[in-house]
């Protein structure tokens, strides 16, 4: 009869350690995740360059502008080439556009996560614009990539 006891108690601590480990290891990957789509935001934001935006957005990215255009990333990658020619004309008075995301709300549902945050626009240290945008992330291969989004100008 001990011996019987002692079995149903060992089972007991088994399931119990097996269950808190499979419990707990999704809670650290989930923080890893958001502190990873964090970070990713924020290179991204302050980056802009082509390189950032290959690695960023999904080769099947479906975006819906402000303006009520939608087109996909090889839009977004061919707009890098008459970006840099526009850039060469400028003269250098010319003050840059930097940007920043406040107010980022990040919620992950298995491989897939939305990121909601408002972008402002900055130039010569004011406000250009401000705008709200929605993210839909997927994990593939083990990085994140944006597959939707969906920018609405701030009036």
């Amino acid at each position: 009869m001990q011996n019987k006891k002692g079995k149903s108690m060992l089972n007991r601590i088994l399931i119990s350690s097996i269950l808190f480990a499979v419990l707990a290891t999704p809670t650290v990957a989930r923080a890893d995740d958001k502190a990873d789509l964090q970070h990713l935001l924020d290179e991204f934001l302050t980056g802009q360059t082509q390189a950032l935006h290959e690695q960023f957005w999904a080769d099947d990215l479906v975006y819906t502008s402000s303006n009520g255009t939608r087109f996909g990333k090889a839009e977004i990658m061919a707009g890098f080439k008459s970006s840099e020619e526009q850039n060469a004309q400028q003269t250098e008075d010319t003050p840059s556009m930097t940007f920043s995301g406040t107010d980022v709300d990040i919620r992950l549902y298995d491989d897939m996560a939305i990121v909601a945050f408002k972008l402002i626009a900055n130039q010569a240290g004011k406000v250009f614009a401000t705008y709200l945008n929605t993210g839909t992330f997927q994990k593939r291969s083990g990085k994140w990539k944006a597959i939707a989004w969906q920018a609405t100008k701030v009036p």
